[in-house]
């Protein structure tokens, strides 16, 4: 008899989402130049030469998981004086933890070029529509506001995804929209 072996087989598509996944975590906790390729396929389930045949290399993985990253932020621009848009804005970017792109507006990348990219795509999908909001309220300090929104955001989201705070991290997204779009609304109404 002969001992038989199953063979997983997996999609370039799965490997290489799952691959984009486990960077999107890694970059998050640790952030880009603690992070390994080695890392990243372990955490895939991958193996990391994947990195260089499906991206090119850590550096594009990691551009293509601050892409990928902002695909919740890409809907329409949550009104975030709403507390159903703030709401809507928590679950969606929640859902998936902190990301590379919101790490970025606290904790800048010590890569210059990677950073460039992240705060590129953060002002296109978060302070640019929040700008563009306290502009038409009338505000001559728009800029201003919509980085402080856009950073007290990120705060927020990666504060619970890491439950530095008990009651903030066990608090449901339907109990923090409403206290949040109070607090962030006030600077864009």
């Amino acid at each position: 008899m002969s001992e038989t072996t199953t063979v997983r087989k997996r999609s370039s598509v799965d490997s290489r989402e799952r691959l984009l996944k486990a960077a999107g975590e890694l970059f998050t906790e640790r952030g880009y130049e603690k992070t390994t390729v080695r890392d990243i396929g372990q955490r895939a389930d991958v193996d990391p030469t994947m990195i260089a045949r499906y991206f090119g290399g850590k550096a594009q993985l990691y551009l293509a998981a601050l892409r990928r990253d902002t695909a919740p932020l890409s809907d329409p621009p949550a009104d975030l004086s709403s507390a159903d848009g703030v709401l809507g804005l928590l679950e969606r970017v929640g859902a998936r933890g902190s990301t590379p792109t919101l790490y970025a507006a606290v904790r800048p990348h010590e890569n210059a070029e990677l950073q460039s990219a992240a705060m590129e795509l953060l002002l296109s999908r978060m302070v640019g529509p929040s700008e563009q909001k306290a502009r038409a309220a009338g505000y001559s300090d728009a800029q201003l506001r919509a980085e402080i929104v856009t950073a007290a955001l990120a705060g927020i989201v990666m504060s619970r995804t890491s439950n530095a705070f008990d009651t903030l991290g066990s608090a449901t997204s339907a109990e923090v929209a409403p206290l949040v779009s109070e607090l962030l609304g006030g600077l864009l109404r």
